[in-house]
Formats: C-alpha cells, structure tokens, sequence
C-alpha cells in the first residue's frame, strides 16, 4: 500500500483548483491559516470549491467544511475574499468538527 504524503495531497487539491478553472468553472480556494488547541487538520491544507458547491479537499471536517463550502460559493458569486474563524466549547467540538474545543482560521478566496 502506498503512503501518500500531506504534501502530495496539496498538490491534488491545487491540481484540482486549476483543471476546473482550466475547464470554465468558477472557483475558491479556502485554506486553513491558524489553528489553536486541537484541529483536524493543519495550517496550509486547502479546500477547493466550484459555483456549484462541489468541492475536493478539506479544511476541517463536520459543519465546518458545510459553511466553509457555503462561504466560498458566496466569495465566487461576490468576488470579495473572506476570513472565516471557527472556535467551539469542548462540549460541542464533536458535533461541529473541531475535536477537544480547537479553532482555526480559514482564509477563502476567488481564483481568477
């Protein structure tokens, strides 16, 4: 079984992001800029989406990624970036994503 790697899984999300805007489609990208206490995933992971809302990638997980994907099809319909913060108490974390009460910092932006 072959082990790919944080790097490599970058690399396909950004490959994403150009062959949409390559085939016509309208895209975002958000990308998680700050994280504190425990989030799932680590400063730089991305989370690409089209005008559609269909989206390759991941930034959190659980309601978070919804609104982040909810958001970014706002920032292509307005063209006007966005910095997302998402932060829960640890009695609520599992439900939204954000395991042991964590928070991160998504910044969601228009490709052109």
């Amino acid at each position: 079984m072959e082990t790919v790697t944080s790097s490599e899984r970058v690399l396909d999300v950004l490959a994403t992001a150009e062959g949409w805007r390559g085939s016509g489609r309208d895209v975002a990208i958000a990308t998680v800029m700050e994280t504190w206490g425990s989030a799932p995933r680590p400063v730089g992971s991305h989370l690409v989406v089209d005008s559609e809302g269909n989206f390759e990638g991941s930034v959190s997980g659980g309601c978070v990624e919804g609104a982040v994907v909810a958001e970014a099809v706002d920032v292509i319909a307005d063209g006007k970036p966005r910095m997302l913060e998402f932060g829960v108490a640890d009695e609520t974390a599992w439900r939204v994503g954000l395991s042991c009460g964590g928070r991160i910092r998504v910044y969601v932006e228009k490709l052109d």
